[in-house]
Order: C-alpha cells, then sequence, then structure tokens
C-alpha cells in the first residue's frame, strides 16, 4: 500500500501560511531543498488542492529554465512536472503537466489510490490536509519547524482535532529548521 506525507513548513506557533497566506517567512536554503529533493523525487504523486497546485503551476512548469535559477531550483522543476499530480477542486479545468482534477473530496477514493500499486505520494494544501487528517488517511508528516512566530493565518493542525502522533524522528538544518517526522499513534515509552 502507498503511504500519503505531508510535507510542510511550520512556524513555532503552528501556522503554515501567516496572515494573507504569507509564506515569505519559510526558511528554504540550498541544503533544506537538496533534502527536500531526495525526498520527493522517488514519489509517484502529488495530491494537492488547488490554491497550492496553482501557486506551484505559476512557478515550477519555468523555473528550471531561468540561468539564475540555483541546482535545487531546476532539479526540483524536473521533479514536479515529472511527477502525477491529483488537484481537488470543483472549478479548476486543468489537463497540463500530468494533472488529474478531482471534483469531490472523497475517502474511500483516497483509500483506493492508496492501495494501487506505485511510490508514496506527497499531500499539500492547508484545507485539504485538514479533510485527510480527519479521515485519517495521512501515514507520515514531515514537518519543517521554523524558528518564527507569525502570530496568525493558517493553523496546521484545524482547531477541533484531536489525535495522537508518535516522533520518529528528527533532524537540525541551518538557519534554525529543524524536521520532525511523525506517524499516526501514540508515543509508547
Amino acid at each position: 500500500m502507498r503511504k500519503i506525507m505531508i510535507t510542510t513548513a511550520v512556524s513555532l506557533d503552528g501556522y503554515m501560511e501567516g496572515p494573507g497566506r504569507d509564506i515569505s517567512w519559510h526558511r528554504v536554503d540550498a541544503e533544506l531543498h537538496r533534502h527536500l529533493n531526495d525526498l520527493l523525487a522517488p514519489l509517484s504523486a502529488f495530491i494537492d488542492g488547488r490554491v497550492t497546485h496553482q501557486l506551484m503551476a505559476d512557478y515550477w512548469p519555468t523555473a528550471g529554465e531561468d540561468p539564475a535559477a540555483s541546482r535545487e531550483i531546476a532539479d526540483f522543476a524536473e521533479i514536479w512536472l515529472s511527477k502525477k499530480k491529483y488537484v481537488f477542486s470543483r472549478t479548476l479545468q486543468e489537463d497540463r503537466w500530468n494533472t488529474e482534477v478531482v471534483r469531490e473530496f472523497d475517502p474511500e477514493w483516497v483509500r483506493e489510490l492508496k492501495a494501487t500499486s506505485g511510490a508514496d505520494m506527497a499531500l499539500g494544501g492547508a484545507n485539504l490536509t485538514a479533510q485527510f487528517m480527519r479521515h485519517g488517511l495521512i501515514d507520515e508528516y514531515r514537518l519543517y519547524l521554523n524558528p518564527v512566530v507569525v502570530g496568525g493565518g493558517t493553523p496546521l493542525f484545524p482547531p477541533d482535532l484531536t489525535m495522537d502522533l508518535r516522533l520518529i524522528e528528527t533532524r537540525p538544518f541551518g538557519q534554525g529548521v529543524v524536521e520532525l517526522t511523525y506517524r499516526p499513534g501514540p508515543n509508547r515509552s
């Protein structure tokens, strides 16, 4: 069975985005970008909400062509372009970049997708992530804790959700970012 993982930056006060969808505080240096590229390259697909997909589609298709782009940017552009993309949207009309639009969130459809053969998948998008959390569809949480407090915005975890997570691994990066890897289930001593 394929796993679904979330890889997201999070502030010390628990936000994925600051007020006004601000992500300028995300600290992604070359070391962290190489790590993310290595993590995401073997995956089979990106599963995103419309907003996240459109942000990605506005930048990554041509990012690698920029002569000023770093090797890490160019590498991720290739990764993003090469992967299957499932986008949950009722309004998006997209057929570029190997994208399949999924009109309605159906937990059973997601379970069937996970049961198909292939490599693991990455999940993105605040609202979609919350729906996946509520239905227990996320197998691994890779949180990149940034040493900033943003004071508001989009929380990583919905305020009405309670869940147990088990810490699997920690890894520090430059600029004070720490990767925290969790899987569902209670910590056991």
